[in-house]
């Protein structure tokens, strides 16, 4: 008794510091749920918004102030470096924009405002956890707590038109089995990589490899390969991005512009650390697997978008062949693809954020919806949607003196640089093709 009286218990450290950004967002949709179940409509359609921007600001706060932080936390699962920050800036701009694209949202009134702000928030906090896993435990949560309001939240839409209402419960069916798919090979993929290295953690599961010689052992490459298909649901890498149109067009359009920006960011900040962190020395084995992979997407998803009427499924089709694109600096495993790929998802998520909101604001002036002619005739009556929307399209197509040009020739050079110059030939080619698709919105409008 007297041992017990006298001994002091230590907890672990626990750096708030470094998780303050993540106890933002999760405390933030906290309070924004319980601020949504007040009486009054104003503190529903007005508080809850506003508290939402809050939180975000709070988190974009906190993440500044973590700027040059280099350090591990909670036991070396996640890290708090460069990459993580970058991607958190990028996920809590798509968030704020996504906030203030459903103000006035239909599918917002039809969720109550509290619980679709706080699925929101929760999303965030989720691709936020992904971005800094460096422990598969934490890359299978942070993907669950992505992914479930996400589930949810395709299935919002509310409209007038009850056909329009079936088509978003149908596209948070779809994306619910087959996000379901995703996650479950996913995590076998994980558990075979355990078996192999007897590892969680990145920098063990990469001296594992390298120092017993595992990169050509069959469980090794069974479980890469998993994963490869897993995280390529979720960026909807060709053959795996038949459930990106018909998810993309049924769910909620501010719903569909943070699924085509956020997902990436967190898909691809996952793909860049898992791979060329945890599984580098088997790049060798799976790099000109990914590579061919991502020049399947670059083609499938440019060649999908022509044609297509609706502007949300031709961006969905686009959105596949940006994954293409950013795989190409995941694939080479150097500095040079990182910020490659890092600076693609930032021009991306400016691009398809100004995108979207054009489209939002001819689905609320016209009774057209989402097709091309709800912006035809749009640089006479509206000029100052039609730039933002020119100015887009002419981003995403990789036009010179754009960002989109300047991001994809970043792109190129870290693939050539890489050794993978015919992954650089085929980003060239389907930038060619894009035109096909791009090219008839900027003339519908002006």
């Amino acid at each position: 008794m007297t041992l017990l009286a006298t001994a002091h218990l230590k907890g672990p450290h626990v750096d708030f510091a470094g998780l303050s950004p993540l106890i933002a967002l999760l405390g933030g949709a906290t309070v924004v749920l319980l601020v949504g179940l007040l009486g009054r409509r104003e503190a529903r359609e007005q508080a809850v918004p506003t508290l939402s921007l809050v939180t975000l600001g709070a988190a974009l706060g906190l993440t500044i102030w973590q700027w040059n932080a280099q350090k591990s936390i909670v036991s070396g699962a996640l890290r708090i470096d460069d990459l993580s920050l970058v991607l958190n800036l990028l996920l809590i701009a798509g968030g704020a924009a996504t906030v203030l694209l459903a103000w006035r949202s239909l599918a917002v009134q039809g969720a109550a405002h509290g619980e679709w702000h706080a699925l929101l928030l929760t999303s965030i906090g989720g691709m936020s956890l992904l971005a800094s896993a460096q422990n598969t435990v934490l890359v299978f949560l942070g993907l669950e707590l992505l992914s479930i309001p996400l589930y949810v939240l395709c299935a919002t839409g509310r409209s007038k038109r009850g056909s329009h209402q079936e088509r978003s419960l149908e596209s948070g069916l779809k994306y619910l089995i087959i996000g379901s798919v995703g996650s479950a090979t996913l995590l076998y993929g994980l558990a075979l990589i355990y078996g192999a290295t007897g590892a969680t953690d990145f920098t063990a599961i990469a001296n594992a490899i390298s120092n017993g010689n595992l990169a050509s052992d069959p469980l090794t490459l069974t479980g890469i390969a998993l994963c490869v298909a897993g995280l390529c649901f979720k960026a909807s890498v060709a053959p795996f991005h038949q459930w990106t149109p018909d998810v993309y067009e049924g769910a909620p359009t501010p719903v569909t512009a943070f699924m085509a920006v956020a997902t990436k960011v967190a898909a691809l900040g996952v793909f860049l650390r898992l791979f060329d962190v945890a599984l580098i020395g088997a790049q060798n084995s799976w790099g000109p697997a990914v590579a061919v992979l991502a020049t399947i997407t670059i083609l499938v998803g440019n060649v999908g978008a022509l044609g297509q009427s609706s502007l949300k499924r031709m961006l969905a089709y686009s959105s596949v062949a940006r994954a293409g694109y950013m795989l190409a600096g995941v694939v080479v495993s150097s500095k040079l693809g990182v910020q490659a790929t890092v600076f693609y998802l930032a021009v991306y998520v400016a691009m398809n954020m100004a995108s979207f909101a054009v489209i939002v604001a001819r689905e609320q002036e016209t009774g057209l919806g989402d097709s091309i002619a709800a912006v035809a005739g749009l640089g006479r009556e509206r000029p100052w949607l039609a730039w933002p929307m020119t100015i887009s399209m002419l981003g995403l197509a990789g036009i010179p003196a754009t960002a989109g040009f300047i991001g994809k020739f970043y792109l190129i050079d870290a693939a050539v640089s890489g050794g993978y110059t015919w992954l650089g030939v085929a980003i060239v080619v389907g930038s060619m093709i894009s035109l096909g698709y791009y090219l008839p919105v900027i003339a519908a409008m002006w």
